[in-house]
This record gives structure tokens, sequence and C-alpha cells, in this order.
């Protein structure tokens, strides 16, 4: 990958690219840093998490692997034949597949893996939507943002065009896929931007007739369970309304080269206080 395909002012598209070289590339912002912007966050948080990634953590390795096996794309698994990583030759071999980027399982969890594409297959909804040659698996996204000229990039689990429409699936493995559980992961998350930043994406590099972002949550425990489900138009508007904050702080940081932490510049101590809720309690309790 060159510089130029990046830093074009024009949109790109591109196959192929590594999922480590698309989360290296430092000309453009992706969702998950827009999101990391905004508070609880804040940009100096941000910048050192950009300058000093982290390496490979285990409890994503299940994600990794269920990704791969549901998309057909990603990191390549190795089952590695010991019970656990109590001895040095099984944490030896679960080092060198890390060393060749690729993902280590142990039996029991290939074989959890496994179930879990099979229960996305036979789901009535998710099934079809990850029907195997409809669609292309991690395509990476790079356009501009015309009103920051900030350069930003989406990388679609699974782009599936359809006649007059496009859908962008997002697949994402969970603790529990209950709906309520979902709905506050999307709220801890932040995924309305993430929905909102690719939807915009997509209709700025692909130029499609129409677009759909859908989510499809699995559990992690067994019988593996899916939701799937689309946002809310206001849900969505609320998520766009903050990319375009986080954009523009991005943009200014950019510029000037300041990337303040959650008080920023300041002369006098500011205050703070409990949260709403606790003060309204407090208050009804201790001072009536």
């Amino acid at each position: 990958m060159t510089a130029s395909i990046t830093e074009t002012a024009a949109p790109v598209v591109i196959n192929g690219m590594s999922a480590d070289d698309y989360h290296a590339d430092r000309n453009s912002v992706s969702s998950t840093s827009l999101r990391k912007i905004l508070a609880p966050g804040c940009p100096a948080q941000l910048r050192y998490d950009l300058d000093h990634p982290q390496a490979p953590k285990k409890e994503f390795d299940l994600g990794n692997a269920a990704h791969a096996a549901v998309l057909g794309e990603g990191h390549d698994i190795v089952e590695l034949d010991y019970p656990n990583y109590l001895k040095a030759d099984a944490r030896s071999a679960r080092d060198a597949a890390y060393a060749a980027n690729k993902v280590p399982l142990l039996p029991k969890e290939k074989a959890q893996v496994d179930a879990m594409a099979a229960a996305i297959r036979e789901h009535p909804l998710a099934g079809p939507l990850f029907q195997p040659g409809t669609g292309v698996a991690e395509q990476s996204i790079f356009w501009t943002d015309p009103a920051t000229g900030v350069r930003c990039r989406i990388r679609p689990d699974w782009l599936k065009k359809l006649p007059g429409l496009t859908l962008c699936v997002d697949y994402k493995t969970i603790k529990s896929a209950d709906p309520e559980t979902v709905s506050k992961a999307i709220r801890d998350h932040a995924y309305h931007q993430q929905d909102a930043l690719y939807t915009d994406g997509i209709w700025a590099a692909l130029d499609p007739q129409d677009v759909r972002f859908i989510f499809v949550f699995q559990s992690k425990t067994a019988p593996y369970l899916v939701t799937v489900r689309e946002l809310t138009d206001q849900n969505r508007d609320i998520g766009r309304a903050k990319n375009e904050r986080a954009l523009r702080i991005y943009a200014d940081c950019q510029t000037t080269g300041i990337w303040p932490d959650w008080t920023g510049p300041v002369t006098e101590i500011p205050t703070i206080s409990m949260p709403t809720w606790a003060v309204l309690n407090e208050t009804s309790e201790y001072m009536s």
C-alpha cells in the first residue's frame, strides 16, 4: 500500500488489504478512533493509543476466529492439540501462531467456533445475509469528510449488493445476544456512531441507490443464539451528530498538534458533582 492510495482526496475501495495494514494506516481515522475521542474518552488518550498500538489479546481470539469462520475472511485459524496452555510447549505453539499472525485455538475453542458458524448459517435471517458468494468480506474503504477534510476509513464485515440496495452487515460476538443486552452494548460501545460512519462511507465511495446497516449479534455461549437488528433513524442521527463533533475535534487536534485531556487548558480548578441521579436521591433523603 502506497501513501498515495490513502492520501488522495477521492474515495478509494481496496480489496485484499490486510487487517494489519488497514489498522496501521495513519493518514485516515477510523470509527473506533472517532468513538474514543469523545467522552468518556479524550483526544489525549486517543493520541497515546494511536502511538502505542496494543499487542493481540487472548480474549479477542474467539471473536476473530468466529469472524473468519462466518465471513470466510480474516486471520487464519490454527488448532493446537493441547487441552490448555499450562505446559511450556503449548504456550510456545500459541506464541508461534501469534507471531505468524494467526489465531490459535484449543480443540474445545475450535469446536465452539464451528458451532457458532453453524448457528449463523442455520438462522433464518443471518444465514441468508451471510450466504457464501453473495457478498464481499472486509473491503477497505477510504474517503474524505467534506466538512472537515479529514480522511476517513471503514472496513465493513460484509457488503451485499441487491437490486437497488447495498446491505452492510456487521457481525459481533457478545456475552449474551438478548435484545436488552444488545441495546446496552450499542450505547456502551457507541455502535450507533459506527452505523452512521459506515453508512456515510458507503454512500461516498460506492454511490449506491440505497444503504442499510444491519447488526448481527451472536451469544458466545451455547446454543449461540443470534439477534439481527437495524437501528432506528433517531439512533443513527445521534451517531452521525457525534461523528461530526468527533471529526471537528480530530481536525483541530491535527491542525494544532494539541491533543487535550478531559479538562483542556484552564487556569481555574473546575468543580465536579456526583451523577445527577445520585444528587437527586441524596438530596431527597438527607436534605428534605
